[in-house]
């Protein structure tokens, strides 16, 4: 069934993936974006006629608030995604992922779907044993994450809302983002060939872009299902430390080196495993190993260099 869907922030790392996706489905897609990137990671959806573009700020109550009466679906992705962007312009960052999302929330009616991605930082260093599951408590540590937190509060009182909460995210897309922690590491055995890990035993999970895009998708597909719940959105086989991630690059770039060091503890603390069983439970299955992501990014580092792309 075609439906009407608002992309906030459509022109970024997600966006641009998921906005080709939602538009071969058959779906009106409106994206809002400010394009503080001066990216063109739409252009080539420009063509279909299903596509609108609106150059704005979602913090401007009358620019978003007729695109979300126009909606049947939204999907807010527009923030401020990190903690180093976030702590470079802290204010930017509690307008645009926490003021910014609530007014959107008191505008939606209770029948829109809200498909919002949240983010499995919030655990901060885990709980003992570092294994989360949905029901973990949250110790986020980032300003980042906790402003994701308390807007995923508010969020799970609509009757009609899906938080997923993400792992990191990795992979080439139309707005890329190399400041990532898989696509970094990668970066960096490509084009320096080494890399000095810091805690080099601390874990965390890891996506691909297009498997984000692919379970919005089955949450539309599922709505009756998925409503009301939080899920962990990560691959399973992919709970893997810093040293364990080199090793899978190092295993496509043989000359990559990467050094262990003994002082110096790491800006971001996140340590912890996750469970992803609860989205699995829904039939959702990632498709993208972490291997297959570094291949394809091995590709398109071949084109692309860091002082164009990233968030800081």
């Amino acid at each position: 069934m075609t439906q009407r869907i608002l992309v906030t922030g459509g022109a970024g790392y997600l966006g641009s993936t998921m906005v080709p996706d939602l538009l071969a489905a058959g779906h009106k897609v409106t994206v809002l974006d400010n394009f503080m990137y001066d990216q063109a990671s739409l252009n080539h959806v420009c063509n279909n006629p299903n596509f609108k573009v609106v150059k704005g700020d979602i913090r401007v109550r009358e620019t978003i608030a007729p695109l979300i009466a126009e909606a049947d679906v939204i999907i807010p992705l527009a923030a401020y995604v990190g903690a180093p962007l976030c702590s470079a312009d802290p204010v930017g960052a509690k307008t645009i992922n926490h003021d910014a999302i609530l007014m959107m929330l008191d505008l939606a009616s209770k029948d829109q779907l809200i498909l919002m991605p949240t983010t499995n930082s919030a655990y901060g260093s885990g709980e003992e044993g570092n294994f989360c599951t949905e029901d973990s408590p949250l110790r986020p540590i980032s300003q980042y994450a906790i402003e994701k937190v308390a807007v995923e509060k508010v969020l799970m009182q609509h009757p009609n809302a899906v938080s997923f909460r993400l792992a990191t995210v990795f992979g080439m897309s139309p707005r890329m983002r190399i400041d990532l922690l898989v696509n970094d590491f990668t970066y960096r055995a490509v084009k320096d060939r080494t890399v000095v890990l810091f805690e080099s035993h601390f874990k965390r999970n890891y996506i691909h872009v297009r498997d984000v895009s692919r379970v919005f998708q089955h949450a539309l597909a599922n709505r009756d299902a998925m409503v009301g719940q939080i899920y962990n959105v990560g691959l399973s086989d992919a709970n893997v430390s810093k040293l364990e991630l080199c090793e899978h690059i190092k295993a496509e770039v043989p000359n990559f080196i990467y050094v262990e060091a003994q002082l110096g503890t790491d800006p971001d603390r996140r340590n912890y495993i996750v469970s992803n069983e609860k989205v699995e439970a829904t039939g959702y299955k990632p498709q993208m190993s972490l291997s297959a992501g570094i291949r394809e990014l091995l590709k398109g580092f071949t084109m692309l260099r860091n002082t164009r792309y990233g968030n800081v």
